[in-house]
Parts: C-alpha cells; sequence; structure tokens
C-alpha cells in the first residue's frame, strides 16, 4: 500500500463552536479508515497509486439483489407450451427480440432488449437463503464481490472520496421507514461480506446497521448519523461558515479534499431529493403498490416500495465515484403459504416495481452516456421450482436462476443459452456464479495488469482472476 503522511488539519483548532445539530466542526474531519489512516492519508494515497497505474478500470457495477430467490419462469423464461403447471402464472409479453418473449410483469424491460442480455442457463446451484454462494462463488478469502473490488480499488475514490463500494437498502431512502425481521434480514451481511479480508472492506451501509459506516467511520454517534436531514442541513452550514472565514486557503490539498468530500460530495450524492423532479419521478415506484399489504406476511416483511428511488440513489453513487453499489429489494419467497400470498400474488406488484425501476434506470443511464461505464447486474440467491406446488407457489430451486446484465461493454441484446422444456436445468453450457463473478471483475479490471501489480496480495488476485467469464458477454 502506498502511505503518504499529512498533517491533519483541524478546524476545531480554529474555533470550537458547535454547528445547530450539535456535530463539532473536528466530527466533521475526524475521518477514520483502514489502519487508522485519516481520510486525507487516504487520499493523498489514492493519488500516488493512480500515478503507479492501479489496474482499475473506469467502471462501476451495480448490483441489484432480489432477496428471496426471484422466480426464473415468471422473470424471463415464460414457457407458455410448457404444461400448464409449469408455465409462467403472469403469462407473457413480446420483446423487441423475434420470438423472445419475458414474463407478464415487464412489458418495459420488453421494450428495451438492445440495451440489456438476459442468461437463461445460469444457475447459482444454492437452494437457501444466504447470498454468498453467488457473491463470493466460493472464493478461499469468503469476500464479495464489492469487497474484492475495494480490497485493489481502495475504500474511498480518490477525487471526491466516496466510499467505494456501498449497500443501498429500502432505509437509505426513508430514514423513518421501519422495516420488520425475517430470514432476510439474518442473511444480509452475507450479500456484502468481507470474509477474511476484515471489517474496513465491507460496504459503506447509509442506512446504519450494527457496523454504521465501517468504510467512512464518521465520529459521529449513529443516532446523529441516521438523521440524515439534520446532518445535511449541518453540511451545508458548516461549509458556509469555514468558506466565509477564508479557514482553508492554508490548508493541505488532500485536507481540502477531505473537508469537500463530507460537506460537499458525499452529502449531495446521497441526497437524493437533489435530482430534477422530472427524473424521480420517472423512477419513483411508492405510488405502485401498498407495501403494508405485504408485509403483513412473514417472508415479505421487508418488501417496500421504494425500489425505485434506491436504483436513482445507486446512479448517483456510480456518478459520484463509487465503483461497487449493491442495491436490496426483499420479499421474493413465493412459496404461496401462509408466510406469501397464495397463487404468488405478490409477483404482479414486485414484478411491476423492477420492470419499472431498472428500465427507468437503463433508460437513465443510456440518456446519460453512462452505459459503457455501467454494468448493471439483476440476480439473487435461487431461482424458483417450475412446477408449480399445492398453493400456486414455488419453492427453492438451485439449477436455473434470474440474470440479466445491462452495460459495461459488454455485448448487449441477446437471450444468451437456453432453458430445457420445463426451464428445469440448463439446455446449453451451464453458467454460475464463479462466471458472473469473472464478468464482473473482468468489467471492473485489467485482469492483464492485475496480475502483474505489486503491493496486491496473490490471494486477492487468485480470487480475481480463478474463473472464466460468460462467453458471449466478452
Amino acid at each position: 500500500m502506498w502511505r503518504v503522511k499529512t498533517k491533519m488539519f483541524s478546524i476545531s483548532d480554529i474555533a470550537h463552536a458547535h454547528d445547530c445539530a450539535g456535530f463539532s466542526r473536528r466530527d466533521f474531519l475526524r475521518v477514520g479508515a483502514l489502519g487508522g489512516l485519516t481520510l486525507p492519508e487516504l487520499l493523498a494515497n489514492k493519488a500516488l497509486a493512480a500515478k503507479a497505474g492501479l489496474p482499475v478500470r473506469d467502471k462501476a457495477v451495480v448490483l441489484l439483489f432480489l432477496s428471496g430467490g426471484p422466480p426464473h419462469i415468471e422473470f424471463f423464461d415464460p414457457k407458455m407450451t410448457a404444461p400448464v403447471e409449469f408455465r409462467s402464472i403472469t403469462g407473457e409479453v413480446k420483446t423487441n427480440i423475434p420470438g423472445v418473449t419475458f414474463g407478464g410483469t415487464f412489458p418495459k424491460l420488453a421494450k428495451l432488449t438492445d440495451k440489456f442480455s438476459v442468461v437463461r442457463s445460469y444457475a447459482s446451484r444454492n437452494a437457501g437463503h444466504r447470498y454468498d454462494p453467488v457473491t463470493v462463488a466460493g472464493n478461499p478469502l469468503k469476500a464479495s464481490m464489492s469487497a474484492l473490488y475495494t480490497k485493489v480499488a481502495g475504500v474511498n475514490h480518490p477525487d471526491t472520496g466516496m466510499p467505494s463500494n456501498t449497500l443501498i437498502l429500502p432505509e437509505a431512502i426513508d430514514p423513518k421507514l421501519k422495516l420488520g425481521g425475517n430470514f432476510e434480514t439474518k442473511a444480509l451481511p452475507t450479500l456484502t461480506q468481507a470474509g477474511d479480508l476484515g471489517a474496513s472492506f465491507a460496504a459503506f451501509n447509509p442506512a446504519g446497521g450494527a457496523d454504521v459506516n465501517a468504510d467512512m467511520r464518521l465520529q459521529i454517534e449513529p443516532e446523529r448519523l441516521l438523521d440524515r436531514r439534520g446532518l445535511l442541513g449541518s453540511l451545508d452550514s458548516l461549509r458556509r461558515d469555514v468558506d466565509a472565514n477564508g479557514e482553508l486557503e492554508s490548508a493541505d490539498k488532500y485536507q481540502q479534499q477531505a473537508f469537500d468530500t463530507i460537506t460537499r460530495g458525499v452529502a449531495e450524492a446521497f441526497d437524493w431529493t437533489k435530482e430534477d423532479p422530472k427524473t424521480i419521478a420517472r423512477y419513483d415506484t411508492r405510488r405502485l403498490f401498498d407495501q403494508k399489504k405485504l408485509q403483513k406476511y412473514f417472508d415479505m416483511k421487508r418488501v417496500s416500495n421504494l425500489l425505485g428511488l434506491q436504483m436513482l440513489m445507486a446512479r448517483r453513487m456510480c456518478e459520484a465515484g463509487c465503483g461497487f453499489v449493491t442495491v436490496s429489494d426483499c420479499g421474493w419467497d413465493f412459496h404461496a403459504n401462509n408466510n406469501s400470498p397464495k397463487r404468488m400474488a405478490g409477483i404482479w406488484p414486485m414484478g411491476g416495481q423492477v420492470d419499472h425501476a431498472v428500465s427507468a434506470f437503463i433508460e437513465d443511464v443510456h440518456a446519460r452516456g453512462l452505459s459503457e461505464k455501467i454494468l448493471l447486474v439483476v440476480t439473487g440467491e435461487m431461482g424458483r421450482t417450475p412446477r408449480l406446488n399445492k398453493n400456486g407457489g414455488r419453492d427453492h430451486y438451485g439449477n436455473l436462476t434470474t440474470l440479466l446484465l445491462s452495460g459495461g461493454g459488454l455485448k448487449m441484446g441477446q437471450i444468451v443459452g437456453a432453458s430445457d422444456r420445463h426451464a428445469s436445468e440448463p439446455a446449453t453450457r451451464p453458467y454460475d456464479p464463479k462466471h458472473l463473478m469473472s464478468t464482473v471483475m473482468h468489467t471492473l479490471f485489467d485482469i492483464g495488469k492485475l496480475r502483474i501489480t505489486d503491493g496486491i496480495p496473490k490471494e486477492v488476485i487468485d480470487a480475481i482472476t480463478a474463473g472464466e467469464p460468460i462467453a458471449e458477454l466478452v
């Protein structure tokens, strides 16, 4: 690791005044990170690392993880010619690819097939509610894709100071939201786990949690940090105060950058309300369904109608320099028993929400000229059984799993592979999480340069380069 020591600049040395929310100026500047490094030190180190030619591409990944197991048949492989007990219960819609249909809740995505690819022969080979079989893909370090990225790229963007690895939960959109707890709550840490790399490489969670803001520890009480509205107001006030007094004029470049990170870049990026109202309206999924009606079921206690705004925040994170954004959307456990609606009734509002949110994201990214730089991945920990159960639902199934990829410089506008007539097994070359991880890593890194870069542990390089990408996409 490149280490540059800089003298920590403390605004509180000038004045010990507190802002209106009770945060001291020292609170905002005393930012700790890896190995006790301050944010200014990290920024200086990253600048040196950039000059040394780290193998990090100018790309970002957004992983939309549909927790619980989205049904691959109702998503992108409807099988309407199979016996009735295997067919998509939502019917089908025609796509822009001749002869290809999607499940009936995806009319908007069906019109955008030139902008993404679907893999129909992908299987997680996991049939339980843990997410690491997909995000870790069996690497010996037990580190998720996002944590491996952070280990190489650094915990903060060199220019903006934005955390490199962020987890966006519904609570990040609405801090007052109180979602219930279930198996998804317990499994959530496995989505972005850092494994043997250490907790410092886990995802930054703006909604808080058990390990609040591990990537960028503001020395502020978690309860205060969760008061996003108050925090953002305090940041604005502090910025104006310091600028008026000219107190940053003599500060080191990286000290100024650290200050700007806290008072300008990070705060604004996480505040989705700063977005153009027309863009917010295009993403917004809150009007699509009443989330409380689904939350009464145990398997759906973490369902929300905020996915659209989560995807909007994800785009803002990427623009601000975050290299890996994980978006969690829960409630996809469709057994159709008393723990979820009979006959998979939840697929209509939830599928419609994914259709709306993902299509808005794809269109927005393309309109902004970012489609080559941002790779969107949509998947879950497993699929659902091809044959409907006695309640009209589908149970856990690892032999086929939903997978959509959009952008990132990959080959778009295709259906990769095929399933058998009942969507029970791949009928063509099978792909699994190791192939998915390799595809993501080839997007984020120059693999050839990575292999010869000094200072990166061999076990990290081995974990990143172990697999092969999905051949049709690269």
